[in-house]
């Protein structure tokens, strides 16, 4: 039992029903009532992990999401976070959570993860990293894909938040399971061919859930392939290197002042 952690996600429906979220989730049997297992997640908006912890409530679960330190940081988000045993990722000492995440996964829980790393502005399947397949592999635990669509209307990268009532459509789609290859051999070759498998089960379940929802021409929010005003794969992910680029100058330019004094 759970107790914070469920008076939390019934907080959470609350202001979605404040919203006006309408919500068709898709696939929530899919999640076993027991076990470990990495719940690999796309990434269009700043409240998808939010709308993550949905599905697993199908068989009575929770989700420990892995999540920047600075979240953790913060005096109002951080003792929630930490009462709901999500994972603090420090970027610059990765090991430690990643450590976590595989004690989570070999304790029997849920360990949910972005492989995308970051909010994909072009709102497609960006390129994914290896971190979750890799700690799947090592736990021996499956990959279980699920793909959000409609969260980046409500607060994504770049464009104003709408948390009032909008009344926004909201499509979450569970894949089944993919099973993790024996932890044996070379794992990094075969964290490589599971990273694709799922990056490719990913990409075709967002063009399914895609079918059917009302996207407006030309929308911030619409991908370009299907006719909307967001960048394109390509633009966005020479965006996110020019970001990062200017981060990095701004980190040695920090430590270059620092040394100074």
């Amino acid at each position: 039992m759970e107790p914070f952690y469920r008076s939390i996600i019934g907080l959470a429906r609350t202001v979605f029903f404040a919203q006006g979220l309408k919500f068709d989730v898709r696939g929530s049997e899919r999640i076993p009532p027991v076990g470990g297992a990495v719940i690999a997640i796309n990434h269009t908006g700043y409240m998808d992990f939010t709308y993550a912890g949905l599905p697993p409530r199908a068989t009575k679960r929770y989700i420990r999401f892995m999540a920047k330190k600075e979240v953790f940081d913060n005096g109002i988000s951080g003792p929630i976070m930490r009462a709901m045993r999500h994972i603090p990722v420090d970027r610059a000492a990765g090991a430690d959570s990643y450590t976590a995440a595989l004690d989570y996964l070999r304790r029997g829980e849920l360990v949910g993860v972005y492989p995308e790393a970051t909010i994909s502005r072009s709102f497609e399947i960006k390129g994914f990293k290896s971190g979750a397949a890799r700690m799947a592999i090592e736990a021996g635990v499956p990959i279980i894909p699920m793909v959000i669509w409609g969260a980046q209307r409500v607060w994504t990268k770049g464009h104003p938040k709408r948390l009032g009532r909008t009344n926004t459509p909201i499509r979450i789609q569970v894949g089944a399971p993919i099973a993790s290859p024996p932890a044996q051999g070379d794992i990094t070759a075969a964290a490589t061919e599971l990273t694709e498998r799922l990056r490719a089960t990913m990409q075709q379940m967002l063009i399914e859930l895609q079918q059917g929802y009302e996207h407006e021409p030309g929308a911030y929010w619409v991908p370009a392939r299907l006719g909307g005003g967001a960048p394109t794969l390509e633009e966005a992910d020479t965006m996110d290197a020019a970001d990062a680029s200017a981060k990095a100058a701004s980190r040695r330019e920090s430590a270059a002042g620092g040394a100074e004094r």
